[in-house]
C-alpha cells in the first residue's frame, strides 16, 4: 500500500525516539557495517563452515525466506483453524498482499541474507589469507546470499571490508548488483570443483554445476532486475538467453540429467538431478501441512499449510479425488507428480531409511503430492480430526457459516503438499535446492525468449513424468508446468514475476491489490534505512 513521506518520516522518529539519543542506535553486523578492527580472520575454513551452516538454518526455515517465496504466491496459504496459526494475521497478510514495512518475515531474511554476504566478503579478503577452495565456495556463497536480496528487496547493501568500519556501506541495484553477482559467479565457476551427478554428500556444498545453476537463474531474471525498481518492462536479451541454454549444456555434461521416479528425488539417497542440497531438516515441509492424527512420527503433523484448489487443478486427474495404491499407481488418473493417498500403509520390509511400527512401515500411510479426501492409519483404519469427525481434507477453505474464508476454518480444510515424506524419516537433513529439472525448463524458457520452440524440451520432461505431450508450448503453458515440476522448492515467486503473474487475482487475494506493482518487491526494513542512508525505500511503501 502507498505510504506518504510525511507518514514514513514519522515512523522513522517514533522509531528514533524509542531510543535514548539516535546517535546511541547499535546498528548489528546483518546491517552490513562491520567491527571496528577487522584484519582479517584467523580461520576461514571455519568460517566456511559458519557460512553454510547459517544458510542450510535460512533454508529450512518454514517462515522468513521460505514464506516470502511461496506463501505470497498462489501455491501456499495457511488459514486459521479456531485458535491455531492466527499469529496475528502474519501468514494470511503473506498471501494476500497485505503485508506492511514491519512483518519479522520480512525484516529477518534482508537481516540473515546480509549477514552471510558480509562473513564471505571476511573470508575473500586477502588478510584473511583463505585457500582457493574456500574461497571458492565463499564466492558462491555471497553470490547466492545477494541474489537472494536483490529478488526479494531490489537493494543489496554491500560492505567493502577494505574500507574503514566507519564507511558506509554502497548500495548496488539493477543492472550493478547483477554484474557484482555474475562477476562472482565467475570467479566461483573456476575455483570450485566438478562434481559428478548422484555424488550424494560432496553436493551439499558448491560445485561448478551448482555456480552454473545459480548463474543460468540470474541471467535468466536479469531483465527483471535491471527494471524492477523504475517500473519498466524490458525483455530477455538473447545473448543471456544463450548462455543460459550454454550453462545447463555444461551442468549436464558433468552428468546431470532427468531422472524418472519423481518423488525419489526428494529421498535422502542420490539421484541423478539432485545439483545442491541443503543439510537441513525437511520437517517443517512434512509436518507443516499434516493433521495432528495423520502420524505418529515427530508427535503428528502441525495441521497448518494447504495449497489453493486452482493450484491443484494445473495437474491431471479427478479435481475431486487424488487416491493410490500402496505401491503409488494412480486410482484417479492423476499424473505421477499429483502423488497419492493410499488407504493404509505398507508392511515392513526393512528398505532403507524406514523404521517399523506395528509390522508397519512407520508413516507409509501418509500419501505423496497433494492430500485430498479421507486419510487412513496404518492399518486401514480412517483417521479422524480431533472431534471425532472423518479426517477428509477438503478443497476450499470455509469458515463455521460455509463461507470462504481464510478464518475460523475447521481441521479439515485445505489440500495438503507433501513432498517429502515421513516414511523416509520425519526430519532427514537432506533439502534440495537446486535440481535438473528446473535447469532443464530454464533451458526450454532461454529457447522461447530468444525466439525459438521449447516445445520439445519440454515434452522430453513431460514424458519421464509419463503425461501427455503437448501440440506447443506458450508462457502460460511453460509457467504451469514449472508449477507441477518445482511445487513448493522455493521458486513460485520468482517464476510468477518473470512471466507477468504474480500481481494477478487468486483466491482470497486482497482485490486492491490485484495489479499493484509495488508487491512485487518487499520493503527495506525501516531499521536499516536508518542505519544506512544510502538505501532508500522501494516505490509504493
Amino acid at each position: 500500500m502507498k505510504r506518504n513521506q510525511v507518514k514514513f518520516y514519522a515512523i522513522a522518529l517514533t522509531l528514533c525516539l524509542g531510543f535514548t539519543s539516535c546517535t546511541d542506535l547499535e546498528i548489528d553486523e546483518s546491517d552490513s557495517f562491520i567491527s571496528e578492527g577487522f584484519q582479517g580472520l584467523e580461520n576461514p575454513s571455519s568460517s566456511v563452515d559458519q557460512l553454510f551452516n547459517a544458510a542450510n538454518g535460512h533454508l529450512g526455515d518454514q517462515a522468513n525466506t521460505f514464506a516470502l517465496r511461496e506463501v505470497t504466491s498462489d501455491a501456499l496459504l495457511i488459514p486459521t483453524r479456531g485458535a491455531d496459526w492466527g499469529d496475528n494475521g502474519r501468514w494470511r497478510k503473506l498471501h494476500q498482499h497485505e503485508w506492511g514495512l514491519e512483518e519479522t518475515d520480512i525484516v529477518t531474511p534482508f537481516d540473515q541474507w546480509n549477514a552471510n554476504q558480509l562473513l564471505a566478503s571476511q573470508i575473500l579478503d586477502a588478510r584473511s589469507s583463505a585457500s582457493a577452495d574456500d574461497a571458492a565456495q565463499a564466492y558462491f556463497m555471497r553470490a547466492y546470499s545477494m541474489w537472494t536480496i536483490l529478488d526479494l528487496y531490489g537493494q543489496v547493501p554491500f560492505r567493502d571490508t577494505q574500507l574503514p568500519s566507519t564507511s558506509v556501506p554502497e548500495v548496488l541495484s539493477g543492472a550493478a548488483a547483477v554484474d557484482f553477482i555474475l562477476t562472482d559467479l565467475t570467479a566461483a565457476i573456476s575455483g570450485l570443483p566438478t562434481v559428478a551427478a548422484g555424488s550424494g554428500d560432496q553436493l551439499n556444498r558448491a560445485s561448478k554445476a551448482a555456480a552454473r545453476f545459480l548463474r543460468a537463474k540470474v541471467l535468466l531474471n536479469r531483465h527483471i532486475y535491471d527494471t524492477q525498481l523504475t517500473g519498466g518492462g524490458g525483455s530477455a536479451a538473447s545473448s543471456d538467453m544463450a548462455e543460459v541454454i550454454s550453462l545447463v549444456d555444461e551442468i549436464a555434461a558433468d552428468g546431470f540429467a532427468l531422472q524418472a521416479g519423481y518423488f525419489d528425488i526428494f529421498k535422502q539417497s542420490s539421484d541423478s538431478e539432485t545439483i545442491w542440497w541443503a543439510e537441513t531438516g525437511v520437517g517443517n515441509r512434512i509436518f507443516n501441512g499434516l493433521h495432528y492424527n495423520s502420524t505418529s512420527i515427530g508427535g503428528g503433523g502441525w495441521n497448518g499449510f494447504s495449497t489453493l484448489a486452482e493450484y491443484f487443478d494445473l495437474f491431471e486427474g479427478d479435481p475431486n479425488s487424488n487416491r493410490s495404491d500402496l505401491d503409488l499407481t494412480p486410482l484417479d488418473a492423476q499424473e505421477e507428480r499429483r502423488g497419492g493417498v493410499p488407504n493404509m500403509g505398507l508392511s515392513f520390509t526393512g528398505r532403507d531409511d524406514t523404521s517399523d511400527n506395528g509390522g508397519f512401515e512407520d508413516g507409509s500411510n501418509v500419501g505423496f503430492g497433494f492430500l485430498l479426501g479421507q486419510q487412513y492409519d496404518l492399518d486401514g483404519t480412517p483417521l479422524e480430526d480431533r472431534q471425532g469427525n472423518p479426517l477428509e481434507f477438503s478443497r476450499g477453505f470455509v469458515d463455521g457459516t460455509g463461507a470462504a474464508n481464510l478464518i475460523n476454518n475447521d481441521e479439515k480444510t485445505g489440500i495438503r503438499v507433501m513432498k517429502y515424506n515421513p516414511r523416509f524419516g520425519g526430519f532427514t537433513n537432506h533439502s534440495v535446492q537446486f535440481r535438473y529439472a528446473d535447469a532443464h525448463l530454464m533451458k526450454a524458457e532461454a529457447l522461447m525468449r530468444s525466439g525459438g520452440n521449447p516445445t520439445t524440451l519440454v515434452n522430453e520432461l513431460r514424458a519421464i513424468r509419463g503425461v501427455a505431450p503437448f501440440g506447443s508450448v506458450s508462457e502460460t503453458e511453460l509457467l504451469d508446468e514449472r508449477a507441477r515440476e518445482l511445487f513448493v522448492e522455493g521458486w513460485r515467486r520468482n517464476d510468477m514475476i518473470r512471466f507477468g503473474q504474480y500481481t494477478r487475482d487468486w483466491e482470497f487475494k486482497v482485490s486492491s491489490e490485484i495489479g499493484n506493482a509495488t508487491r512485487q518487491l518487499f520493503p527495506i526494513p525501516l531499521p536499516q534505512i536508518l542505519a544506512n542512508p544510502s538505501l532508500v525505500q522501494n516505490p509504493g511503501y
